[in-house]
């Protein structure tokens, strides 16, 4: 499987507790979905999801886990490269007997290109994408005209994308990326009250940071 030459994400370090590395291990193979390169029967994973949704880099698993707990008629699908994170969603599952969330270890745009059917998800959820800041990074970011023609092939018509970042240029960014897409139409919206608030986003609030969020739906 292919990964891309320049990655929307950096890896600033893999340090784990052993609490996370036990639960990695141990409830990965239960919570998890093996890296392949063959098409995801996601039917056959969530039968009775009215809706199937991917997160892209969820971080600690906070808002993935309260998410999922809130709409259990819906499935949700996972996906990160960050072991902390990923050991400690696991055992968020675990712990709150989450039957409706799964986890991916890997790049996303691998996970869309080889592991996803086109036009089967419903949805899919990206908050606060790392923005890297610098210009000289810009071509780093997720958000990308590559990225939107992948996402919008694995979206159903009439699905979405939502996103969400604490950085105002990103945002503006995305908007334009967005713009110059035929493929999806939408804009900024109010933060909906089913997206929980993290930890992470209140210290950013504490700072007077502003957080935008934006929905894009994919054209019919």
């Amino acid at each position: 499987m292919e990964r891309p030459s320049i990655r929307s994400y950096s890896i600033r370090g893999t340090r784990i507790t052993e609490a996370q590395r036990a639960a990695k291990r141990a409830l990965q193979e239960i919570h998890g979905i093996p890296v392949a390169n063959n098409k995801l029967d996601l039917r056959a994973i969530f039968p009775a999801a009215e809706k199937i949704i991917m997160e892209i880099g969820f971080g600690m698993g906070e808002a993935t886990a309260i998410i999922a707990q809130q709409s259990p008629h819906n499935g949700y699908i996972a996906v990160d490269l960050h072991p902390p994170g990923i050991g400690k969603l696991l055992s968020r599952i675990e712990d709150g007997g989450i039957k409706n969330l799964k986890v991916i270890e890997e790049d996303v745009h691998v996970v869309l290109r080889y592991m996803i059917h086109d036009a089967s998800l419903d949805g899919v959820h990206l908050y606060f994408p790392d923005p890297w800041p610098k210009v000289k990074h810009h071509k780093r970011r997720i958000v990308n005209s590559g990225f939107l023609d992948l996402v919008a092939t694995k979206l159903k018509p009439g699905g979405y994308i939502h996103c969400a970042t604490d950085w105002v240029p990103y945002a503006i960014s995305m908007e334009e990326v967005f713009s110059q897409s035929e493929k999806f139409s939408g804009g900024v919206i109010d933060k909906p009250d089913w997206r929980p608030v993290t930890r992470f986003e209140g210290q950013g609030l504490d700072k007077d940071h502003r957080v935008t969020d934006l929905l894009y739906f994919r054209k019919q």
